[in-house]
């Protein structure tokens, strides 16, 4: 019985003397965590995608306390209206950011960038992309697997079966920068949505020197460079035997979608352009060259030509001998 008590006696001292050890030790190695820290994080939507550049919303909202400034962050999930809760609470001001979208910058279709081959192996990008040049003769383009579909949380990708590449739908695209990531060709960027949401871009990032790129696709960018001398705001540069756009230069004045000779350059959501006077010409042209049997035709007047009969020859007067 005696050596029951102490071996108990013996546990509770121990136990006690390790919980005094934590104690000392948890007060004198405590990091200090502002509470505005927690707050923050309870406002955002909690998606952790990184698309703001942070490993997560919790670390978003530590940075947005340790910044002191909410210039240069935004949470693109959220959005304006959450980043306007974020500066209530840390009282600072939400600077405006302005709103981003996935482009696909591939324009490589069935049509435009036939199959060579047939890939029968995992369906992923990375893994064909490590294993092989791709179904096409193009090594830059889409691969076509999916791993951007994959790989968005907010179903705003999806890949279109007649054309073979991703489509984005821009009313559920956050601009988290998920399904850029998971590309392993880079063929996805976020850019600016653009003032009314127009933006222009070049669909193409093949590299290749003109002859090679355009035998792998009918649309690929050949590197001619017409872009980059008609464009008067210097927003285009070439490089690799690739045009790229910047869209802090570009003002959509749409002279480089009209100059590219492979229609590389895609201009959204633009109106339609107008007809110029001299495309109206040949129009006209044609349409008084069509048939004029299909225009009813007025029955010429007949007119009433009266006709005298021919006298005939008076008898000369006979004269006598």
């Amino acid at each position: 019985m005696n050596l029951i008590l102490v071996a108990v006696i013996s546990l509770g001292a121990i136990g006690l003397i390790a919980a005094v050890i934590l104690f000392v030790a948890s007060k004198k190695f405590a990091v200090y965590e502002d509470p505005r820290i927690a707050q923050v994080a309870e406002v955002l939507p909690q998606a952790n995608c990184g698309g703001c550049g942070y490993p997560g919303c919790s670390g978003f909202a530590a940075a947005c306390v340790k910044a002191g400034s909410l210039e240069g962050k935004l949470c693109p999930v959220g959005g304006q209206p959450t980043m306007e809760k974020v500066a209530g609470i840390l009282g600072l001001e939400a600077t405006a950011s302005e709103p981003k979208v996935a482009v696909v910058r591939c324009n490589g279709t069935c049509a435009n960038r036939p199959k060579l081959t047939q890939y029968d192996g995992v369906r992923s990008c990375v893994v064909a992309n490590s294993t092989y040049g791709g179904e096409t003769g193009c090594t830059f383009g889409c691969l076509g697997c999916g791993d951007c579909v994959s790989a968005c949380q907010f179903d705003a990708i999806h890949m279109n079966p007649e054309t073979g590449l991703p489509e984005v739908d821009e009313s559920k695209c956050t601009a988290c920068g998920a399904c850029s990531k998971a590309c392993p060709r880079n063929i996805i960027e976020i850019r600016p949505k653009g003032k009314n949401n127009r933006r222009v871009y070049v669909q193409c990032v093949n590299k290749d020197k003109g002859a090679v790129a355009r035998k792998a696709c009918t649309a690929a960018c050949i590197g001619c460079g017409k872009c980059v001398k008609v464009c008067p705001f210097e927003a285009i540069t070439l490089e690799n035997n690739l045009a790229y756009i910047d869209p802090a230069k570009c003002k959509s004045c749409r002279k480089c979608e009209t100059e590219c000779p492979q229609n590389a350059i895609i201009a959204v959501n633009f109106p339609p352009r107008k007809a110029k006077p001299a495309d109206a010409a040949p129009a006209a042209q044609a349409a008084s060259a069509a048939p004029k049997a299909a225009q009813p035709v007025a029955e010429p007047k007949k007119e009433t030509v009266e006709v005298k009969a021919a006298e005939a020859p008076k008898e000369a007067p006979k004269t006598e001998a």
